[in-house]
């Protein structure tokens, strides 16, 4: 028996700034055209959560319109950065409020579910290392989480990379989970450790084996970010990811370009999210 999930990620959806939402509905097309079990958007589901409701209210009902099973996790966009990022013109960190807020539109910002061979656990990054209440909440979930699993394989859903190549890289930024709240992530799951990780945010398409686990990052449908601002991980195109999780805790995974759907720059966009120049 095998479970299907198509992940989508960093859609970007606003109804004041619908740039990126003509993708969506392309996208939107060829999920129902696929069916999948699950439909998983993997964060930054809003173009500016963190600051417009509308936007969360937007993302929201496009996503209910597609009429299938989905289920979200936040990304920085949707319910503030990492307490310890700070971007230049870009300081909005995770809150109780902007928590809340997206918790009304899109509920739980962190989750499991059991399928045949696997535990899927979906987690908030950005509560990941915050001085929250939620965050030592979220630490115990994950902890029970992963020994409840029972044998199955766990695939870990977040919204940022844990790390480029390594665990044990010691940068410091926006990009990849930082070292010290990395570390709190893993000490969490204790010895079992995900056999899959798939998170969005670097708006590439990668596939990679390391340490024993499968890392897949997702593509944006929105939008790429160009090679000046971002290096160059994978591949840069607009689309999703479709996994085939088996029931004995193998995986494949394969990126899916969509018909209709434009690989549009965030260059071209400066009234999303200002100049990149």
């Amino acid at each position: 028996m095998t479970f299907h999930i198509a992940q989508i990620s960093d859609t970007h959806l606003s109804a004041d700034k619908p740039f990126f939402m003509a993708n969506f509905d392309r996208v939107g097309d060829a999920l129902r055209d696929a069916r999948p079990d699950l439909v998983l958007n993997s964060g930054d589901i809003s173009l500016n959560g963190v600051e417009s409701d509308d936007d969360l209210a937007a993302a929201r009902q496009r996503h209910d319109a597609l009429d299938l099973s989905v289920r979200c996790i936040p990304g920085n966009h949707d319910i503030g950065e990492n307490q310890e990022v700070r971007h230049a013109g870009y300081d909005h960190p995770i809150d109780g409020a902007r928590r809340a807020r997206y918790r009304r539109h899109f509920g739980a910002d962190w989750w499991l579910l059991d399928v045949p061979g696997w535990r899927l656990v979906a987690l908030n990054a950005q509560l990941v290392g915050a001085d929250l209440e939620a965050a030592a909440e979220q630490e115990e979930f994950i902890t029970e989480a992963a020994a409840g699993a029972r044998g199955r394989a766990i695939a870990l859903f977040i919204h940022k990379p844990l790390f480029d190549q390594s665990a044990e890289e010691t940068v410091v930024g926006g990009r990849f989970l930082n070292p010290s709240p990395r570390g709190r992530l893993l000490a969490a799951f204790g010895k079992a450790r995900p056999a899959l990780v798939a998170c969005g945010h670097v708006h590439q398409y990668r596939s990679s084996d390391i340490s024993g686990a499968r890392h897949v990052w997702a593509p944006s449908t929105a939008f790429i970010i160009p090679d000046r601002r971002q290096p160059r991980y994978g591949l840069k195109q607009v689309g999703y990811v479709a996994h085939t999780l088996h029931e004995d805790g193998t995986h494949d995974c394969r990126f899916v370009a969509v018909p209709g759907a434009s690989t549009l720059d965030i260059a071209d966009f400066p009234a999303a999210y200002g100049s990149l120049d």
